[in-house]
C-alpha cells in the first residue's frame, strides 16, 4: 500500500529520542525549551509554546485571546473540524468564509463581503482563524488589512504550513497574525508523533499560552497573589489543562526540523513530476500563489469530471494506492448541521469537496511508486 502520506524517522531521529530516554527528563525538561528555540529562529517568530497537538494548541490560542460566549469565530469550511471545534470549547460561536476557487484557502473578497455584513447587523467576529490548505499560505497581507478595519484577531492555522513562505516571511513569523499552529502528526512535514506548537510575537499571549498549557499554574512569584511559602509553592491562578509536551516527543521534533528543507525539497521534486505528467489529464491540478511557496502537505487534484470521483477513488485504493479526500467541509457535518448550517451555505468549498482527490506525497515517495500512482490514475481517470 502506497499511502497518501506518512512519517521518515532517521538514524538520527531514533538517536535522539534515545538520548532522552537515558537522561533524567523525560518530561517538562530541557527538550522542550530546545525544541522552542528552533522553531522560533527557523521561523523568526519571538515566542513558540510546545503543546501535545495542534487541536489542543487551537483550544490554548482562542482561551489566550479570551474567546467565550457571545463572541463569534469565523473559518474555512473546508479543513478539519478541530479549527472550528475550537471555538466551541470556549463557548463561542462559528461560522464560515467560503474559500477562493483556486487556492482553496479562505477568500478575501468573500470575507470582506461577510465583513461588512456583519458590521451591519452587529455580529463582528472575535477571531478568524485562517487556514493554509494543503501547505500554501492564505492572503495574509490581504486579511491584515481586514482585522484592523475590524479589529479581530487573526490565528493561523498551519498545520499543513511549517516550512512554507509568504511574500519575504516565513510562515510562522506571525508578521500577519497574533499566533500561528503548527502540527507535527506523522503525516505533516516534520513529527513528533503527536504534537503541536503555538507561535506569536506578543509576550502577554506567550505567557498566557504556557500558564495554559499546564493546570493555570504558576511558580512564578510575579503572578502570584501572595508571597511563596517556600521553594515548593505554587498557585493555579487560571483554568489550564494538561497540554504539555513530552521531552521525547520534542527531541524528535528537533531533530526533524534539522531535516525539514530536505524534506521540502523532496515533496517540491514530487509535484513537479505530478504537475508535468498530470496536465494532459481531465484534472484541475493544484495552483501556486506567486507570492509564496507551499511546504506542499498535499497534493490534491480535482477530476473535471466530478461525477467519476468515487469510481476514480474505489480503483486507485483497489491498485494499492492509498489516495485520501481533504476535506469534507465542516458545515456538511451533521454535528454542524445540528447547529443550523445546510448544503448550499459555501458552494465554493462544495464543489471543491465534490471532486477532489489527495494522490500521495512524502519524503520516502519513490520515483517508481510516483510512477505508478500516475500510471494507475491515468487509467482510470477518463
Amino acid at each position: 500500500m502506497i499511502p497518501y502520506g506518512r512519517q521518515t524517522i532517521s538514524e538520527s531521529d531514533i538517536l535522539s529520542v534515545q538520548e532522552i530516554l537515558r537522561s533524567d527528563w523525560l518530561t517538562q525538561g530541557p527538550a522542550i525549551e530546545n525544541f522552542e528555540k528552533s522553531v522560533t529562529d527557523y521561523c523568526g517568530a519571538k515566542f513558540a509554546v510546545a503543546i501535545c497537538n495542534a487541536t489542543s494548541a487551537l483550544h490554548l490560542a482562542c482561551r489566550a485571546i479570551e474567546l467565550g460566549t457571545g463572541d463569534i469565530l469565523w473559518t474555512s469550511p473546508n479543513t478539519f473540524v478541530a479549527s472550528a471545534n475550537c471555538a466551541l470549547y470556549c463557548g463561542a460561536t462559528v461560522d464560515f468564509v467560503d474559500i477562493d476557487a483556486r487556492t482553496y484557502n479562505i477568500c478575501p473578497d468573500a470575507l470582506a463581503k461577510k465583513l461588512e455584513q456583519a458590521k451591519q447587523d452587529g455580529k463582528l467576529p472575535k477571531v478568524v482563524v485562517v487556514v493554509h490548505f494543503a501547505g500554501q499560505s492564505c492572503d495574509m497581507q490581504a486579511i491584515k488589512v481586514l482585522a484592523q478595519k475590524y479589529h479581530f484577531f487573526i490565528i493561523e492555522d498551519a498545520s499543513h504550513a511549517i516550512g512554507a513562505r509568504y511574500l519575504d516571511t516565513m510562515v510562522g513569523s506571525c508578521v500577519y497574525s497574533d499566533m500561528t499552529i503548527f502540527s507535527f502528526h506523522p503525516v505533516k512535514i516534520i513529527t513528533t508523533g503527536e504534537g503541536g506548537m503555538a507561535l506569536t510575537n506578543h509576550p502577554h499571549l506567550h505567557q498566557k499560552l504556557t500558564l495554559l498549557r499546564s493546570h493555570g499554574i504558576t511558580r512564578d512569584p510575579n503572578q502570584m497573589t501572595k508571597q511563596s511559602d517556600g521553594d515548593w509553592y505554587y498557585q493555579q491562578i487560571d483554568l489550564g489543562y494538561n497540554y504539555r509536551m513530552t521531552d521525547i516527543q520534542a527531541a524528535l521534533g528537533g531533530s526533524q526540523l534539522q531535516q525539514i528543507e530536505k524534506f521540502i525539497t523532496r515533496r517540491r521534486e514530487i509535484v513537479k513530476k505530478y504537475n508535468d505528467e498530470l496536465q494532459d489529464l481531465p484534472l484541475i491540478l493544484p495552483w501556486q500563489d506567486t507570492n509564496g511557496m507551499s511546504a506542499w502537505h498535499l497534493y490534491v487534484v480535482q477530476l473535471k469530471k466530478g461525477n467519476k470521483r468515487h469510481d476514480v477513488f474505489k480503483a486507485l485504493r483497489a491498485a494499492g494506492i492509498n489516495v485520501n479526500v481533504h476535506y469534507i467541509p465542516v458545515h456538511m457535518q451533521p454535528f454542524y448541521q445540528k447547529l443550523g448550517f445546510k448544503m448550499g451555505d459555501f458552494p465554493h468549498a462544495e464543489k471543491y469537496y465534490a471532486s477532489a482527490i489527495s494522490l500521495p506525497i512524502y519524503f520516502g515517495l519513490t520515483d517508481e511508486e510516483q510512477g505508478y500512482v500516475i500510471e494507475k490514475l491515468r487509467e482510470n481517470v477518463w
